[in-house]
């Protein structure tokens, strides 16, 4: 299956939204919408995972990495309303303490 990712940002927020399976063959995707973001100099990112069926150990490490950037830049990433599947990964890795878990994304402008 595919991944898709949107980006909108407003004020130096953004929300990444992606959809579909987040695994070693399609993270680069992501890792590259949120590298973009970076250099962007955004502070807050939130990633909707709605639309996410399936993350593997790839995907949590793209997460993850973006989220070590972001605070090493004095920024936060937080994860927006993960499916059950993905929820339960985080639980049985401990990393729903690491990360910041909403029950759903902000609304912004496509940007």
């Amino acid at each position: 299956m595919e991944l898709n990712v949107s980006t909108a940002s407003q004020g130096g927020h953004a929300v990444v939204t992606a959809t579909g399976e987040l695994d070693l063959y399609t993270a680069p995707r992501l890792q590259a919408a949120l590298a973009g973001l970076l250099r962007e100099q955004v502070t807050r990112v939130v990633v909707d995972m709605s639309g996410v069926e399936f993350c593997d150990s790839t995907g949590m490490n793209v997460l993850l990495s973006a989220m070590k950037r972001l605070k090493e830049q004095g920024g936060a990433l937080e994860l927006a309303a993960p499916r059950p599947a993905v929820k339960r990964i985080l639980q049985v890795t401990g990393l729903d303490t690491v990360f910041t878990v909403t029950k759903a994304a902000p609304v912004l402008d496509a940007g």
